[in-house]
């Protein structure tokens, strides 16, 4: 993180790294250790792996259950998102289609929707996805693998 990021609003409390060098064909992995195996989505073989689609729902379902918590101590909350993928409609490649379905134990659709738009406005990955965050794409040196395999380091350890 550069420090025109760090100066534009309030501190950034923690930074997760991940690394990919084969696209969906292959591994991603974090700094910390934490690996999986990545396929297309439209693969034929996917035994074993995940894809870019499961790791956003997992990222969001997980960030807005927690928002929802905050918004409705102490009510049970549920989470459900979904990504689709689809041809871009106005350009090359692909587009996400995400939707999250909320709801919390003992309310009614119309009374839990007060809730769940509060959940979303927290969000930090809600932001992200709704346009209300920022995401940047900065080009750097390339930097060979850190092992022959190509293998992400092992994390260190204290």
């Amino acid at each position: 993180m550069d420090a025109e990021q760090e100066d534009a609003g309030s501190p950034v409390l923690y930074t997760a790294v991940a690394r990919n060098r084969e696209g969906v064909d292959g591994a991603s992995w974090t700094e910390r250790g934490t690996r999986v195996r990545v396929s297309s989505p439209l693969s034929e073989d996917r035994a074993g792996t995940t894809d870019p689609e499961e790791l956003l729902a997992l990222a969001w379902a997980t960030c807005l259950s927690a928002s929802c918590r905050v918004v409705a101590p102490g009510r049970e909350a549920a989470v459900r998102v979904e990504v689709s993928l689809r041809r871009a409609a106005d350009g090359p490649g692909f587009e996400f289609l995400p939707r999250a379905y909320v709801s919390f134990a003992g309310m009614r659709e119309d009374e839990a929707a007060a809730l769940a738009a509060a959940a979303h406005e927290r969000c930090p990955v809600s932001k992200l996805l709704s346009g209300r965050g920022a995401a940047e794409v900065v080009a750097e040196a390339y930097a060979p693998p850190a092992s022959p395999s190509g293998e992400a380091p092992h994390p260190r350890r204290p």
